[in-house]
């Protein structure tokens, strides 16, 4: 489904096992911020970890945003082999994920 008036962005949100290190943590980060020049269609990235002072975070601690232009864009990303690579490496390191896509208003 494609919206004409608006963007869509894809938001994933990492919460990461209690033992993973440091370094298994950067090496997710830094698999994710390849994906952009590894995958066609995303038109904007953008990552960060939490800072809210409100506690409210349910252990989440890292978030990325991925826009693209339409759902077909979208869609194909969730299929691309360098993006299944990518997810194949998060079993040892994250306990949970929570993903959302939106048309930004």
């Amino acid at each position: 489904m494609t919206n004409p008036s608006s963007t869509l962005r894809h938001v994933v949100l990492f919460a990461f096992k209690d033992e993973a290190s440091a370094e298994q943590v950067q090496s997710i980060v830094d698999g994710f911020k390849a994906l952009p020049s590894a995958v066609p269609g995303i038109t904007a990235y953008e990552w960060g970890t939490n800072v809210s002072p409100e506690g409210l975070n349910d252990g989440f601690t890292h978030c990325f945003t991925l826009t693209f232009a339409n759902a077909e864009d979208r869609d194909a990303y969730l299929g691309h082999p360098e993006h299944q690579r990518f997810v194949g490496t998060l079993g040892a390191v994250l306990a949970r994920s929570l993903v959302l896509d939106y048309w930004a208003k």
